[in-house]
């Protein structure tokens, strides 16, 4: 990470839950990069130079009624980002069948073990979709399909799919720093089968897969249906999270537009994922 000056706002909120979980989502949106959650609430993080006055302007969960939310902000030096993720990283253990832990956690007994350094672009709002799309992994075929991560984070889908069986794998995401991350990740995993790129919806120009997993927001599914629908063979499957039930309407009907089938709906703490099928 750069010496870039940060803020971090320090929000306390009640209740907790999903207070947190929703503020999270919208400070995403305002362009707040990574996230800490804490006893009382979260700690979000912004570079100094991409933010404004206004940030908090369309933060629509602190004009709610339903929760309490105070607030501190201050300048945060870039020192020791990985300390901050050692003390606040929790692994992730979806259905006694896959753990997701840093290497300084204790293995899991479990099917699959993933490893994952704790680095910026792992964001703990991201804990619910990545929870349902892990489910989602678990529970389907992968064996020799040729998958997309798109929106990959740290990789940790990605690196799910090749314990799966899938191949060749390729895990896409605009933000060098997750791109760097994905790369270390899958390296750890000692993956075979992943390629990662740098870059956003263009790079998908004429590639094919069997499966594309997208877990990102609802605007960037919004606008990028089209081209994943364009990228997905015949039969194929398309696995979407990163919003809210109050989403799946527009997102369903951008999906049909494509002739996307609607198959399957998880929900965790007001968070979804769909299936669809090509």
């Amino acid at each position: 990470m750069s010496n870039n000056i940060y803020l971090g706002y320090e929000f306390i909120v009640s209740p907790l839950q999903p207070g947190v979980e929703i503020l999270i989502a919208e400070l995403g949106y305002a362009g707040f990069e990574s996230f800490v959650e804490t006893e009382r609430g979260v700690t979000a993080y912004i570079q100094k130079d991409e933010w404004n006055a206004d940030i908090l302007n369309d933060i629509q969960i602190l004009e709610s009624d339903e929760f309490e939310i105070t607030y501190t902000f201050e300048d945060i030096e870039q020192t020791n980002w990985n300390a901050e993720w050692e003390k606040n990283f929790n692994p992730i253990v979806v259905d006694d069948i896959c753990a997701v832990r840093a290497p300084f956690h204790t293995k899991f007994d479990t099917q699959y073990d993933i490893i994952i350094e704790p680095k910026m672009s792992f964001g703990t709002g991201h804990h619910e979709t990545t929870h349902m799309m892990i489910q989602h992994i678990l529970k389907n075929d992968f064996t020799n399909k040729s998958v997309l991560d798109m929106g990959c984070g740290t990789g940790v889908l990605a690196i799910l799919a090749e314990l799966k069986g899938a191949k060749p794998i390729d895990a896409v995401d605009y933000d060098n720093w997750c791109y760097l991350n994905s790369l270390e990740n899958v390296e750890r995993n000692n993956c075979k089968h992943i390629t990662v790129i740098e870059g956003d919806a263009s790079v998908l120009t004429g590639k094919k897969y069997d499966i594309i997993i997208a877990n990102i927001n609802r605007n960037i599914l919004l606008q990028d249906l089209k081209t994943y629908a364009s990228c997905l063979n015949k039969s194929g499957t398309l696995f979407l999270s990163g919003f809210y039930n109050d989403d799946i309407a527009m997102i369903q009907e951008e999906c049909e537009k494509h002739l996307l089938k609607f198959e399957e709906k998880l929900e965790r703490n007001l968070w979804v994922s769909l299936k669809f099928l090509n």
